[in-house]
């Protein structure tokens, strides 16, 4: 797969905070088969490379909760 440059990727989320949880959270999903692909990868792509370009193609998106 090739290289993602982190700074596409904190565009998309603002925060390597935010960035880390939403691939993680997604990248969960992946590999407990919950939810299909939206890209197209090639076989054998890990969960975590598949959810990092899904964020870097604007495929995943997260909203904040407001108050607590």
């Amino acid at each position: 797969m090739q290289e993602m440059a982190i700074d596409q990727l904190m565009n998309k989320t603002g925060s390597i905070y935010k960035l880390v949880v939403l691939a993680s959270r997604r990248a969960l999903e992946l590999s407990d088969n919950a939810n299909a692909k939206l890209i197209e990868t090639e076989s054998g792509a890990k969960p975590a490379d598949i959810a990092l370009r899904e964020i870097l193609e604007g495929k995943i998106s997260y909203k904040i909760k407001e108050g607590k």
